[in-house]
């Protein structure tokens, strides 16, 4: 089997654990990338190569606009490059995450997604992978139309997860995740075989994901072979090396950051004092709504309450708008937590 299942879907919430077995690619390359160009109205990168091998995992970080999803929808087939060659090895089978969802139909129901795309799987089974992305009950049967952009992801990341990949290429997947589902999804890569190739802004996630890091920068490829504390420590370095106008940038930025005059160093301590402070009230709301979840999923499931209608109306309309409103406070620390 291409997956471990638990038969009961609350001890699956409860472990949090999914693991990937995705078939062996013959040989030792999976993706090879030559002499790769793309301009639009600009030029975005010109002479980009590098190989990736069975079994690593690779993210590719830079600043917004230098071309990374490109990369990924060009190796994907979705966009021509200007000029380059991309390799794929034998046996290699992409299973690919987009930012916009593109593989979800939005006529169809969460289960009917997944039922649609594996018919072999039980009722028991899709709900058990469903659980693990936090859609339990009556959830499953909301239509994709009516999803929001962190429920799709979701949804998106089961279906990912259930395929026969054996490399995964993952456009921004963390994007309006909630933490939990951040937590599985770390959990299901870092047990996960094959290989991944991934493109995030999430530090903490890349961090926890990731065993080589290629920083598109100044049209061009830095690679490090470590994770982003690794990237950190190395990138003056390596920049400096293979990247001189890089270098120059930073140079430049650090020589006008000694020039702030006292006032705007000020301004910058109270805007940090701001910013920690906006982070410490969010982190105390959601902690107060996910408390107060847990607690009405234990009334709920109390028989003297199940078998009143009104008050298991009220308490589901409680839960659905804690969650909307969790979904607003997880995008808020996303936000607080990039700044």
């Amino acid at each position: 089997e291409k997956m471990d299942l638990i038969e009961k879907p609350e001890e699956l919430k409860n472990n949090m654990t999914i693991k990937l077995e995705p078939d062996i690619v013959s040989g030792n390359d999976v993706l090879s990338v030559e002499n790769l160009e793309k301009s639009y109205n600009t030029l975005l990168f010109k002479n980009i190569s590098f190989e990736i091998k069975r079994g690593e995992h690779v993210a590719i970080i830079g600043d917004n606009g230098t071309g990374k999803t490109t990369i990924l929808k060009i190796i994907n087939g979705l966009v021509d490059a200007d000029s380059g060659m991309i390799k794929l090895g034998t046996n290699v089978h992409i299973g690919y995450y987009d930012q916009e969802h593109h593989v979800l139909h939005s006529e169809k129901s969460i289960f009917q997604e997944i039922s649609d795309t594996y018919p072999t799987l039980t009722e028991t089974q899709i709900r058990n992978m469903l659980a693990a992305f936090l859609f339990t009950g009556d959830d499953v049967f909301k239509p994709i139309s009516s999803l929001s952009g962190g429920e799709k992801g979701r949804v998106s990341l089961a279906k990912l997860m259930l395929s026969e990949a054996n490399f995964l290429i993952l456009d921004e997947p963390t994007n309006h995740l909630d933490i939990a589902s951040k937590e599985i999804l770390e959990e299901a890569l870092n047990s996960y075989t094959g290989t991944v190739f991934c493109v995030s802004h999430d530090r903490y996630f890349i961090n926890q994901t990731a065993t080589r890091i290629l920083d598109l920068t100044n049209q061009s490829l830095v690679n490090y072979i470590g994770n982003y504390d690794y990237y950190l420590e190395k990138q003056e370095e390596l920049t400096q090396k293979y990247a001189p106008a890089f270098t120059q940038q930073t140079a430049t930025k650090e020589i006008s950051q000694t020039k702030l005059s006292w006032q705007q160093k000020k301004e910058e301590q109270a805007r940090q004092r701001k910013k920690e402070n906006n982070l410490r009230k969010t982190e105390e709301q959601i902690a107060s709504l996910e408390k107060r979840d847990k607690e009405i999923d234990q009334l709920l499931s109390q028989p003297e309450i199940g078998s009143d209608l009104v008050k298991c109306t009220e308490l589901s309309q409680e839960k659905a708008d804690i969650l909307k409103e969790l979904d607003s406070l997880y995008e808020t620390w996303e936000t607080l937590m990039e700044d």
